[in-house]
């Protein structure tokens, strides 16, 4: 799971695409979720994420409205028109409720190699129930199929077992322990690739 303090297998979830990261209507439809580009009517539900001290456990703390406001700022204005990509909102198909993040964020130094990392936070009363599990599944085929992308990487704190357990549900394996500066412990890097054939490879054990 992405730290924005940082900032930042087969195909099991059918998944339908429409529009483009150029426009608001770019939507990835699976079982149960939307996954599209934010807007910024969705604040609330960012302050709900990165303002609650247990969501953000495994992160950097808890961020102030202000840096909220930002963050949102920089999917809008940035990453979708300068990279092609970013954070998506996740959105409970029935209630139509912003219930979390999924999306992809770009390093340029993870051991000395520029990455693209996968990335997923939800809201507390959206945890538990395979919500994040189908939204990475959706965006890691996005990547792959859609967007061209070859690798892709998750840093989880190692005691953050459910981060992990969805890593590893997308068809992501360990590949090697990374201590980043000001962090008192390593974070664990998780890894898939595609290679030109659209064939699945795994990094490490």
């Amino acid at each position: 799971m992405v730290r924005p303090g940082r900032l930042f297998s087969p195909h099991a979830w059918p998944l339908k695409e429409s529009g483009s990261l150029k426009d608001s209507m770019f939507t990835l439809t699976t079982e149960r979720l939307f996954i599209r580009t934010f807007h910024i009517l969705d604040i609330e539900p960012l302050y709900r994420i990165f303002c609650d001290e247990e969501v953000m456990r495994y992160s950097d703390g808890v961020h102030t409205k202000e840096w909220v406001q930002d963050w949102l700022h920089t999917c809008l204005k940035q990453d979708y028109q300068t990279r092609g990509f970013g954070p998506y909102a996740i959105t409970e198909q029935v209630s139509r409720t912003v219930i979390g993040y999924c999306g992809l964020f770009s390093f340029p130094n993870v051991n000395g190699q520029p990455e693209i990392e996968i990335g997923y936070r939800l809201v507390k009363s959206a945890w538990g129930q395979g919500y994040a599990t189908e939204a990475a599944g959706a965006v890691r085929n996005h990547a792959f199929s859609m967007l061209g992308i070859k690798r892709l990487i998750a840093m989880i704190d190692p005691a953050n077992v459910a981060s992990i357990r969805v890593a590893e549900k997308i068809g992501m394996h360990y590949e090697q322990s990374i201590l980043f500066p000001g962090y008192s412990h390593p974070d664990l890097v998780y890894a898939t690739s595609f290679d030109d054939d659209g064939q699945s490879i795994h990094n490490g054990s």
